[in-house]
């Protein structure tokens, strides 16, 4: 092994509760934080690595932990670690030497040369060397020794170390695992306890999870019995040379975490017996959290296992057992620092007093007498008894010690210990003073869009005069006994008339429950103020009458009575504290539509629709009458004007009393040959029809023939005598006013 290169082992001794629990120690970081560590001769941080030699002859250098650990209860143990062997070396020697990965009871502190890996000569603990020089070939290889004894085979090289039962040496690697190359290589070795022999460890060893390792070592030389030593990483060359680097290190070595290591049970001797017994396994949550998750062992006296912890029994005079608390699951140590130290002394139990809250004032209160604290001895049981006459006699129990009601008194309670010794204490009920409730009433005014309905602020309902209460709302009574369906919304709680509880509660926890009646008070409107109708152009006063404290309108105006036009209005009448807000509206009043007018010669008929009748009709807006008939209506334009029985202002139309010729005589002397409507051409929709005698239509005037008749039909003239027509057309108002216009016309042809 001549210029080996120690391969850098990580050694991670880890205490796991199902998990890896805490890095107790590590090599990790950029650069590499070394607390804790002690670095040796070359050996230096290199950004995010350990350097231990550099690629130069007859280097050595190391690191290992400051203080010793103590491995006594670690049953189980795992290594992680990335390392890397590169540099120029000496090709002729095969690029030597490697690495040691210790646990040393005495490690290196000085040079030692490349063949001894850095391990010192008769070093005893586990050694496990990565080794790259064959000392046969002198040329490279790749080879893992591991020694767990004492280093002293042929010139202090573990390669030479054969005692049977403590040493391993692997193939040579080099073929599919070489050690010496410019990238990392990762490590794993885990080991624990051989189950078939406890001083022996089972080791297995991964490289880049490959197994290489796979046995059972026993300990040899001084090895043997050793549980304190250092752990360290150490590398030297010789003739040969190459850098030897380790990263991502971390150790872990915790014991199993325990709560506090020495617990003071309080214990007694039975007078009866002069001994006592204790449950050792009932004190397991006080050293862990969850005790279900570890395995438990228990030593006496001189490191006597104890076969039956749950029954231990101890004389008088002080006894310490000693706890070894292990997690079966992990890799985590054992930790045997728990103590649980017996003192035998003598029992009394305590005196006292409970004070409980006469709810509601029923009487009593409800008492849980198990809770009171009678005993500081874990474990202890009480019986409880309303007289002594009754404890002494073991009569008449209290059969509900949880839930006891009852008022002020005194009660009595035997209390046994786990170890069988007995007290009696005395227990005093006492009562809190009650809370004193009233009951009360709110009113609230009628939401306007749910009258039925009030807005109610109960935390003003007056129910207490005591300060430093706290208060709940609820529906019913049965939610308040119960603490059930709280009202949350207890600042602004809608409701219609009815009654909620309040639970008052002091600051002992004592409470009483007052009822509250909840009135929505009715809304008051007016009575006088109705909606009315007026002319658009008039106004009107709108009274919302007397008995309202205050009037707010829509006009801003303050005042019971108001003038308005046509429109919509409010107004806010308040009554006490309540406000209600009522619309009125004033219409405008229908205006009267003239529909049609018919005229037959100089007579004029009027027909009116809609308004408020009796309807007066006009010629001049002046002299009115309530005939819709005019007569003698003089030829040309008029005007009509019709008002309702709202005196409104008029509605006016313009109409036209044609100037009518009754007779034709179309002879072709251009006189009065034939009649003519061209000149209501403009109106809308004119039509002119002239009939027979029989009332047949025998022509139609439109805007073909210029609204005129010849006297002929089809191009013949008619024969002599009278005939009928009539003219119809639409103003041209915004009403469109149908008008009708009939008359006779003699017809004087000559054959």
């Amino acid at each position: 092994m001549k210029n080996k290169g120690f391969y850098y082992l990580f050694l991670i001794l880890s205490f796991l509760s199902c998990r890896f629990s805490a890095q107790t120690y590590q090599l990790a970081g950029n650069p590499v934080v070394t607390t804790g560590w002690d670095l040796v001769s070359s050996a230096s941080v290199n950004t995010d690595f350990i350097q231990l030699t550099q690629d130069v002859g007859n280097q050595y250098g190391a690191i290992k932990l400051q203080d010793p650990i103590n491995l006594k209860y670690c049953d189980k143990w795992k290594v992680e670690f990335d390392f890397r062997i590169d540099g120029n070396g000496t090709a002729q020697y095969g690029r030597g030497d490697g690495f040691t990965f210790w646990y040393l009871a005495n490690p290196p502190t000085g040079f030692v040369s490349g063949g001894g890996l850095g391990i010192p000569a008769n070093a005893s603990g586990l050694m496990v060397g990565f080794d790259i020089f064959n000392n046969s070939t002198e040329g490279q290889m790749s080879k893992i020794h591991v020694l767990y004894g004492t280093n002293n085979g042929l010139n202090n090289n573990i390669e030479y170390n054969n005692t049977a039962g403590s040493t391993f040496h692997s193939q040579d690697l080099n073929p599919t695992q070489p050690f010496v190359g410019a990238t990392y290589k990762h490590v794993e070795v885990n080991g624990e306890t051989d189950p078939a022999n406890p001083t022996s460890w089972l080791i297995k060893i991964r490289i880049d999870g490959v197994q290489i390792v796979d046995q059972s070592f026993a300990p040899s030389g001084g090895a043997i019995g050793m549980t304190t030593g250092y752990f360290g990483f150490s590398a030297a060359t010789g003739g040969a040379s190459a850098r030897h680097s380790i990263k991502n290190a971390k150790i872990y070595i915790d014991k199993v975490p325990i709560l506090t290591n020495t617990i003071n049970p309080f214990v007694c001797v039975n007078p009866a017996t002069g001994n006592g017994t204790v449950d050792l396994t009932s004190f397991q949550n006080q050293f862990v959290t969850n005790p279900a998750n570890y395995t438990f062992s228990y030593f006496g006296p001189g490191g006597t296992p104890i076969s039956n912890p749950s029954n231990y029994q101890y004389a008088t005079g002080t006894t310490t057992i000693t706890v070894v608390v292990k997690d079966p699951s992990s890799t985590l140590c054992d930790n045997g620092d728990g103590k649980i130290v017996l003192t035998p002394s003598p029992f009394a139990a305590n005196d006292v007093t409970l004070t409980g809250c006469n709810n509601n004032n029923a009487g009593g209160a409800v008492f849980d007498l198990t809770s009171a604290a009678v005993s500081s001895v874990p474990g202890s049981t009480s019986i409880f008894y309303n007289t002594m006459y009754d404890l002494n006699n073991h009569i008449n129990p209290i059969t509900s010690p949880s839930a006891y009601l009852s008022p002020a008194a005194t009660i009595y309670a035997q209390v046994t210990t786990p170890q069988g010794c007995t007290d009696v204490a005395q227990i005093t009920l006492a009562l809190f003073p009650v809370v004193e409730v009233q009951e009360a009433t709110l009113r609230a005014c009628a939401i306007e869009s749910n009258p039925s309905t009030g807005l109610f602020n109960l935390t003003t309902a007056p129910v207490t005069t005591q300060s430093g209460t706290t208060k709940k709302y609820y529906p019913s009574l049965a939610d308040a006994q119960n603490g059930v369906n709280e009202i949350l919304t207890f600042n602004s709680y809608i409701s219609p008339n009815g009654v909620i509880y309040i639970k008052v509660t002091n600051t002992n926890g004592c409470y009483a429950i007052a009822k509250v009646n909840l009135v929505v008070i009715p809304q008051v409107f007016s009575t006088t103020l109705d909606d009315k109708i007026i002319c658009m152009e008039d106004t009107t006063i709108l009274d919302a009458g007397p008995g309202f404290t205050a009037y707010e309108w829509s006009t801003g105006a303050t005042s019971r009575t108001i003038t308005a036009g046509v429109g919509l209005y409010w107004v806010k009448l308040k009554t006490g504290d309540c406000v209600v807000t009522q619309t009125v509206k004033v219409y405008a009043s229908e205006q009267p539509v003239i529909t049609s007018v018919d005229i037959s010669n100089t007579t004029v008929t009027v027909y009116v629709n809609g308004g408020a009748a009796p309807y007066q009709y006009s010629t001049d807006g002046i002299n009115w009458q309530e005939s819709n008939e005019f007569k003698n209506m003089p030829r040309g334009d008029s005007h009509i004007f019709v008002k309702d029985a709202y005196d409104c202002n008029p509605i006016d139309i313009t109409i036209v009393v044609p100037n009518i010729i009754n007779v034709i005589t179309p002879n072709g002397d251009g006189i009065n040959d034939a009649v003519d409507y061209s000149a209501l051409a403009g109106k809308q929709n004119l039509i002119f029809n002239v009939y027979d005698r029989y009332g047949a239509k025998i022509h139609q005037a439109d805007k073909s023939n210029r609204y005129k008749w010849d006297g002929t039909v089809a191009g013949r003239k008619v024969p002599t005598g009278n005939y009928w027509y009539s003219v119809s057309w639409n103003e041209n108002d915004k009403k469109n006013t149908p008008v009708k216009y009939s008359g006779w016309i003699l017809v004087k042809n000559r054959d």
